[in-house]
């Protein structure tokens, strides 16, 4: 070990002074790209391994058993965090998120390949979730390591961290630029070119570390053949307004269904009614089945027998009418699947999810229009395609994200102004219904969210137990005048004094001014206490409670210099408006240097 650290420093002091900053920067943005897309090849192929040997192996799928199958998964992945992780599993984008905020970017090294197991236990075994998710915060957890190895700072860390997001989304679709977008959206990254050239780099390398692995084998082998047509705009906005419902339904029923499942007391308990309620889905509803890509590509080639394949309702599939309401079957539980999936304990993403609903929503619209019998024809493989970005646009709030990887999996940019239409609508009417979104909501509700408003990133960035100040001098509130001014007064440099009780508690303060008129008549000394002089703060900062915005409002509405810190009821410190102001300035300035 001792001649492992050798190395290591050696190479450390050899790197300083032989490559600058920036060029190891996009020679670690390189290596952060291969290695995500390798994470993320991997994670692919052992799900699909594991699929086709159930496919193949296993007379589950042939006697029509396979909805016992992702009951048998959550089980796996229940026993393996229950005997080895021994610690839950939370969804995979936000941990990243908070790593951002508050940890430094710092990501533990056993999230490199937890993912790498529970994930395809979860959607191998048909478990209604995706890989994305995964895939990216285990590249995160690589490139997170990595910097921390080679002693790169925060701010790098967190660009490392987004090349390997960027990196595992470029692997999966085969889409670099959307990609980069992602990064952009999602992580709340300031494109500028010292990031926009290593998320590029790491995009590339890792598309091209998929190719070198899977050929030229992609999600969705779709090429457009109807173009544009200006008769189908309204459709298009209406293909919005669609989404966007589709969308808040989607982030609502997401967030109730984990509260239900919040009522069961143990995870055996979720894992045995979230299993069967999955298998019952699934028995009426097939496509829930794992992560959807095969649906997918059935709708766009124009196939929904096959998308819906072998239901109860099967001898009714002549009517379209009765295939419109099974599709939509599919946009209604999806959400319901994924989040059931989550809440049993298993692990995946929210990515696929939402495109395979989005794309059962582009289709049904589609279809109505088509069969209303009043003349109107559109696309509904251009409609499938376009309902995905639109759910993206309204569940992620992340349009531009949505248009890119659309027009890359398509191929080109024929799409672009439906794309755009369609998009854009999504994401109007869900970003004013939900100010927050899935990945996002509880992380605002800490304080913990960074945002492209870089006054509110700053603050979040900012950890309050460093701006809080010990070095007050405590009076009791039966101590004396006499012996407040000799044993405190006299021994602190500080114009604040709090008053504490024998339990710890903050009774009142006493500012210098409270006491200059009388601290020389020494026939007060003995005949009053601190209990007359004192008052009580402008207000208080809640140490479990208050984060640094609120730490900031505070202090703009009351108008006071310091105000005191409680901790479980007790007096902890206080915290100063200027040191709180000198603190969020050096955070400003590295935050945009």
């Amino acid at each position: 070990m001792p001649k492992k650290r050798s190395y290591l420093k050696r190479f450390l002091i050899w790197r300083y002074k032989s490559i600058s900053q920036k060029n190891f920067v996009f020679l670690l943005s390189i290596l952060v790209g291969l290695l995500a897309g390798l994470v993320s090849v991997t994670l692919k192929n052992i799900t699909f391994a594991i699929e086709a040997l159930l496919e193949k192996g296993i007379a589950f799928s042939q006697n029509q058993l396979y909805f016992i199958l992702p009951f048998i998964g959550l089980l796996l992945v229940y026993l393996f965090i229950k005997y080895i992780a021994k610690r839950p599993i939370n969804l995979a984008i936000p941990t990243v998120l908070l790593s951002l905020s508050k940890k430094g970017g710092v990501l533990h090294y056993k999230k490199i390949y937890y993912p790498l197991i529970t994930v395809p236990l979860t959607v191998g075994f048909g478990g209604s979730v995706g890989l994305l998710g995964p895939a990216i915060v285990s590249g995160a957890a690589l490139s997170s390591n990595l910097s921390r190895l080679f002693h790169i700072d925060k701010k790098t860390r967190t660009l490392l961290i987004a090349c390997a997001s960027a990196g595992a989304i470029a692997s999966i679709f085969k889409s670099p630029i959307a990609a980069i977008v992602f990064a952009v959206e999602v992580f709340s990254l300031d494109l500028t070119f010292a990031s926009l050239l290593p998320l590029l780099i790491a995009s590339v390398s890792s598309v091209l570390t998929s190719y070198f692995f899977l050929g030229n084998e992609v999600l969705f082998n779709f090429k457009i053949t109807d173009t544009f047509a200006i008769k189908d705009t309204f459709f298009y906005l209406a293909l919005g307004v669609g989404t966007a419902f589709g969308s808040i339904y989607f982030s609502k029923i997401y967030f109730a269904v984990l509260k239900f499942f919040n009522r069961f007391r143990t995870a055996k308990q979720r894992l045995l009614f979230g299993g069967l309620a999955i298998g019952i889905m699934l028995y009426f509803i097939p496509p829930l089945y794992g992560e959807g890509f095969g649906f997918i590509n059935n709708l766009l080639a124009g196939d929904h027998v096959s998308a819906l394949g072998k239901t109860p309702f099967d001898n009714y599939s002549n009517n379209i009418w009765v295939v419109i309401a099974l599709l939509f079957g599919i946009t209604v539980f999806k959400a319901i699947a994924m989040t059931t999936t989550f809440a049993a304990g298993g692990s995946g993403g929210i990515i696929i999810p939402t495109l395979v609903m989005g794309s059962a929503l582009g289709n049904v619209v589609a279809k109505i229009i088509n069969n209303l019998g009043l003349g109107f024809h559109v696309s509904e493989a251009n409609f499938t395609l376009v309902g995905m970005a639109g759910l993206i646009a309204g569940v992620l709030h992340a349009p531009l994200t949505a248009i890119f990887l659309i027009a890359e999996i398509t191929g080109g940019y024929a799409l672009f102004v439906p794309l755009m239409i369609t998009v854009s609508i999504s994401f109007i009417l869900t970003k004013n219904a939900m100010e927050h979104t899935i990945y996002t909501r509880e992380l605002a509700e800490k304080g913990a969210l960074l945002t492209h408003d870089k006054d509110k990133s700053v603050l979040t960035l900012m950890n309050i137990d460093n701006v809080i100040e010990t070095n007050f001098i405590t009076l009791a509130p039966e101590m004396t005048l006499g012996d407040m001014l000799h044993n405190g007064v006299a021994k602190s440099n500080r114009n604040l004094f709090p008053v504490v009780n024998t339990e710890g508690q903050l009774v009142g303060i006493i500012l210098l001014d409270d006491i200059r008129n009388v601290m020389f008549d020494q026939t007060l000394y003995q005949c009053t206490s601190v209990e007359t002089f004192m008052h009580n703060p402008p207000d208080y900062i809640l140490y479990e409670k208050d984060n640094m915005h609120r730490v900031m409002k505070k202090f703009q509405s009351s108008g006071a210099w310091n105000l005191p810190v409680l901790k479980d009821g007790k007096y902890l410190g206080f915290v100063s408006k200027s040191k709180l102001l000198t603190a969020y300035r050096r955070e400003l300035i590295n935050f945009t240097s």
